[in-house]
C-alpha cells in the first residue's frame, strides 16, 4: 500500500512538531508514502517543514486577532477574502494532489483544507490542548476522528470518534549530559535551568529572567541558564545580557535532544506539545501559562501537571518576582526536585504517532467517509 496523505496546519511549533512526528511515523511504515503538508503562506511552518525533508504548499490564511485595536480591526477586515481565497487554493490542492485522507494539527492553516476534503476522504483532527482550538471546534462535525493530546478536552468533543492518544512528540536522540553540554558549549558540572519561551519566544518570560539574572551567581549560587529568547526578542536581549557569565542566550534551540539532556530543570509556557515532551522526557518544569491565549487553555494545560504535583505552576502576573527565586531554591533541594520527578514519571505515557497512524490507516483502509 502506498498512502497519500495530507497534513495541514501550523503557526507555532506547538502545531509543526507533531505534525512532523506524524509524517516520520507514516513514512517509517510506509517508505514510499506520498506526504504533502499545506500550511499558511508565510508561516513558520514553511520554513521548518522542508528542514525534514518534506513538500510543502501555502494558503493565504492568517488567524482572526483578538486583541481590539485599529491596526487588528484592519487585519481582521481581511479575513473573510482570505478565507473565500484559501478555499479556493485548497481545493486546487486536493484535486492535484488526490489524498487518501488529510489530518490537521490545528492552526488556521488547517481550516481550509480540511472543511475541502471532508466530503470526500477522512478528515482526521489533531487538538493537542485540554481546551480546543477554533478551528478545530469549527471542523468537529466533520471529522471522521478526533485525536486528543490532553483527556480534558474530551468534554468538548462528544462521540465515540474521539480518541485520546497524547499528543506525538518530536524523536529525541539520547545523550549523556557531558554529550548535551559539549553541544551546547556549556558547563556539564553546574546546576542546569532550560528556559523556552515557545516556538516564538514570550516577552513576559524574558522579561522575569532578566529583572533577576543577578540571583544566578548571588551569594554562593553557581546556576548556568540556557534561554531560548525567541527571534523577536534576541537582539535587544543579546547587548543586556552578552556579559554574563552563566546565561546561554540563543534566538532559537535546534539541538533540542541536547537542552533537554542538559536540564536539571525546565522553565517553559504551557502549550500541549510541550506538556507532551515533559511527560515523555520526565523533566520537572516550572509552567508559566499565556493567559491571553484562547480561554486561558494553557493553564488548563499546566494544572494537568500541577494538580498531579508533576510541575510548578506560576501564574505570568507574578513570574517576575517570583520565577527564577522559585526555580533556584528548587535547584537546591534535591528531594523536592526528585518527587516533581517521580511524578511526572508516573504520568500514563502514549506512543502518541504510533496510535495516530494506526487510526488514520485504519481509515483509509476501510474506506471511510466523513462523519454525518
Amino acid at each position: 500500500m502506498k498512502p497519500r496523505i495530507i497534513i495541514s496546519g501550523g503557526g507555532t511549533g506547538g502545531h509543526i512538531f507533531p505534525a512532523v512526528s506524524i509524517a516520520g511515523e507514516i513514512k517509517k511504515r510506509f517508505p514510499d508514502a506520498d506526504i504533502l503538508f499545506v500550511g499558511a503562506k508565510g508561516g513558520m511552518e514553511m520554513e521548518v517543514v522542508p528542514r525534514y525533508g518534506y513538500p510543502i504548499k501555502g494558503v493565504w490564511i492568517s488567524g482572526i486577532q483578538r486583541q481590539i485595536n485599529l491596526k487588528n480591526i484592519i487585519r481582521n477586515a481581511s479575513f473573510p477574502l482570505k478565507l473565500i481565497v484559501s478555499m479556493i487554493q485548497a481545493g486546487s490542492i486536493f484535486r492535484s494532489f488526490r489524498p487518501q485522507a488529510v489530518v490537521g494539527v490545528g492552526g488556521y492553516a488547517s481550516g481550509p483544507m480540511g472543511r475541502v476534503a471532508s466530503a470526500k476522504v477522512p478528515l482526521i483532527i489533531c487538538e493537542q490542548n485540554a481546551y480546543p482550538g477554533l478551528v478545530n471546534k469549527w471542523l468537529a462535525k466533520r471529522a471522521s476522528k478526533i485525536l486528543l493530546g490532553n483527556e480534558a478536552a474530551k468534554k468538548y468533543f462528544p462521540g465515540e470518534h474521539v480518541i485520546v492518544t497524547d499528543n506525538p512528540i518530536r524523536a529525541f536522540e539520547s545523550l549523556s549530559r557531558e554529550e548535551a553540554a559539549s553541544r551546547l558549549g556549556i558547563d556539564p558540572t553546574l546546576p542546569t535551568i532550560l528556559s523556552l519561551g515557545g516556538s516564538l519566544g514570550a516577552g513576559p518570560i524574558n522579561e522575569a529572567l532578566k529583572a533577576q539574572l543577578g540571583l544566578l551567581t548571588a551569594e554562593g549560587q553557581n546556576i548556568q541558564l540556557v534561554w531560548q529568547a525567541g527571534k523577536r526578542y534576541y537582539e535587544s536581549l543579546r547587548q543586556e545580557v552578552a556579559e554574563h557569565p552563566r546565561v546561554k542566550l540563543m534566538p532559537f534551540i535546534n539541538d533540542m535532544a541536547a537542552a533537554y539532556a542538559a536540564a536539571d530543570l525546565i522553565i517553559s509556557r504551557a502549550g500541549g506539545s510541550t506538556i507532551s515532551e515533559l511527560i515523555a522526557l520526565s523533566k520537572p518544569a516550572i509552567l508559566i501559562p499565556a493567559p491571553q491565549l484562547a480561554e486561558d487553555h494553557q493553564t488548563k494545560n499546566a494544572r494537568s501537571l500541577s494538580d498531579r504535583n508533576a510541575a510548578i505552576l506560576i501564574q505570568q502576573a507574578d513570574a517576575k518576582e517570583n520565577l527564577l527565586p522559585e526555580a533556584i531554591a528548587l535547584l537546591n533541594d534535591k528531594n523536592r526536585l526528585n518527587q516533581l520527578q517521580q511524578a511526572i514519571q508516573a504520568v500514563e505515557k502514549h506512543d502518541a504517532a504510533k496510535e495516530i497512524v494506526d487510526q488514520i490507516m485504519g481509515l483509509i483502509e476501510a474506506g471511510a467517509g466523513r462523519r454525518e
